[in-house]
Formats: C-alpha cells, structure tokens, sequence
C-alpha cells in the first residue's frame, strides 16, 4: 500500500484493479473450497439464469452490463462446464435461448448455500469497517452516472489551464487575429458573407464607433479567441453578442465562456437590459454555451446571414 498512499487518489483506476485482483482470488478459492468446480467471472451469467430462467443472450447482456460477445463466450465456457444447456424450445436460430442444465439446477442448490455464507462475511467486514464500502460503491456509481470521471478531470483541467487565460479590451494591435480567427471558424462551416467583411474590415467604424465592444482573449500572450458586443437599434434589444471565435488550438480552456461573461459584464455596465444573438444549430458547443450563459431561443428577427438558423436573447 505504500506506493498508493504516495501517489494519491490518481491511482484511484490502479488500487481498485488490485483490490477487484484480490477479491477474484479469494473467489476462486472459495468456490475451490466448497468443492465448486466453478470460474468467478460465470457468476453473474450464472446466477441471472438461476433466477429467470430460459433467457436469450441479448437479455442476459442487459441484465448484467456486461456485452453480448462477452455473455456469449461465458455460456460457452458453461455449456462445456455442462452447467447451461441450449433450449430446443427456439426454431430461430438468432435467438440463442439458454437455461440450467440438470448439472446446473444440481449446482445452484450448493451455490445459494454458499451465497449465504459469502454474505454473511461481507456483512462482517462492513460491520467492522469505519465506512460501508458497498453503499460507498452504489453512490460512486450513480454520481459517475450523473458525470463521468473523464468529464469531471477535463472540468478540472478548463478550470486549471483557464487561469492562464487573460480577457482584454480590444487594440489596435489585434485587428489581424480579430480577422483571421473569425475567419478561419466562418470558412471551416459556412462561407464568408457582406455583414461579415463589413465588420472584420472596419471593426473600428462598424463596431466601437458606435458604441460597442470587442474582447480579446490572451493565452500565454497569444491572441487565441474574439468576441463583439454591437450597439444595436431595436427597440427591444440593447446589444448582439456576434464574432465569438476561439482558435482550435486553444478549445477546451473555458475561453469562450469566459469571452461570454466579459460581455455579458460589459453589457450591464453600459445598463444594457437585453443581449441578441444569432447562430446555427450544427455548432452544438457554441449553442450549449450560449446556454450556459443564459441565453433563450426566440423567433421572427430579421437577419443579414444566411447561415442563421437560430436566434437568442438574455435578459440580464
């Protein structure tokens, strides 16, 4: 145990692998004990067709997580066991129907008396510990459920690397990454439109002359993301959040979400009320990052982009 208690719980993968080698071990043995000719790895296929039966192996793999190739190569190993047999009850062949053979039916009567001891020790050793593993383990599984494990490291790893990220007003200096990284995200799904040269050409004129905003997203001094905060004339919107763009080679660093907020921000200072925006629903993460920053669809604007098949607004 010395080595995990150095390296920490990011052996989590590592010490579960032991303890489940453990466990296994100690299995074969038992089962070697009660003179049980009998493999660990049956018992799940084993002990589902001591309770239900005839079953298919499509409805075993179900009932047990596990896969059909792998149900399929365990009834196997049984059928040679002679602990399941085949039905004959099935004309179609697709559906391999399996059951207990008469061995089987033999053998699961010795198997529930062992069960019984089985529990009873595993109740002794939840007894004796501090923490109730098996209630421990259910709770681990349904919050991995909810958010795997590789979700929850790639948070950690936005929320570390977007530390290093800096969102500044725009300058002079960035007129070119402003451009090029709009650009680069417009050509690789749609194609450059007027509206779009109007505003990437002349950001000065078309955008902060008239009241609005631009940011620049920094990582490592390297411009790598835009956004743009218009000043619109209707009625019931005071801003369009439009020319978000993020550099492929910086996704995954929370920078759009950070851009978002730095606008959104902006947008209240200036005592904004309502933020519009436009989009198309094949760029799902921008869509669920509007989302994420509390943006509702709405309908019936009228827009310069073809490209737009999705219109949004906050409230802020």
């Amino acid at each position: 145990m010395e080595f995990f208690n150095k390296v920490g719980k990011v052996a989590l993968g590592s010490r579960l692998r032991l303890m489940t080698a453990i466990i296994t071990d100690d299995a074969a043995k038992i089962y070697e004990s009660y003179g049980m000719n009998f493999l660990p790895k049956w018992f799940p296929v084993f002990y589902t067709l001591m309770e239900e039966k005839e079953m298919t192996i499509t409805e075993i793999a179900n009932e047990i997580g596990h896969s059909q190739p792998s149900v399929s190569k365990i009834v196997q190993e049984m059928i040679a066991a002679g602990l399941v047999e085949e039905s004959l009850k099935s004309n179609d062949k697709r559906r391999n129907i399996v059951d207990l053979s008469v061995k089987g039916n033999e053998f699961s009567k010795e198997l529930k008396l062992q069960l019984k001891d089985v529990e009873a020790a595993v109740d002794g050793l939840i007894t004796e510990s501090s923490h109730n593993l098996w209630a421990a383990l259910e709770e681990w599984e349904f919050l991995l459920e909810q958010k795997s494990l590789f979700k929850r490291v790639n948070e950690q790893k936005k929320k570390r690397e977007s530390q290093n990220v800096k969102i500044i007003p725009f300058e002079p200096q960035y007129l070119d990454a402003f451009k090029a990284l709009n650009i680069e995200w417009i050509s690789t799904y749609f194609e450059m439109e007027e509206a779009d040269y109007k505003a990437l050409d002349n950001p000065q004129e078309y955008i902060l002359d008239k009241g609005g905003k631009i940011f620049v997203a920094l990582y490592q001094n390297e411009p790598v993301g835009v956004c743009a905060l218009i000043k619109m004339k209707d009625s019931d919107y005071d801003f369009e959040m439009a020319k978000m763009a993020v550099s492929p080679k910086a996704q995954g660093k929370n920078i759009g979400f950070l851009l978002g907020q730095a606008i959104i921000n902006s947008a209240k200072e200036e005592g904004a009320h309502k933020i519009y925006l436009e989009s198309n629903t094949i760029l799902k993460p921008a869509i669920n990052l509007y989302h994420k920053l509390g943006f509702q669809k709405v309908f019936g604007l009228a827009t310069p982009y073809k490209r737009c098949n999705i219109q949004m607004e906050l409230n802020i």
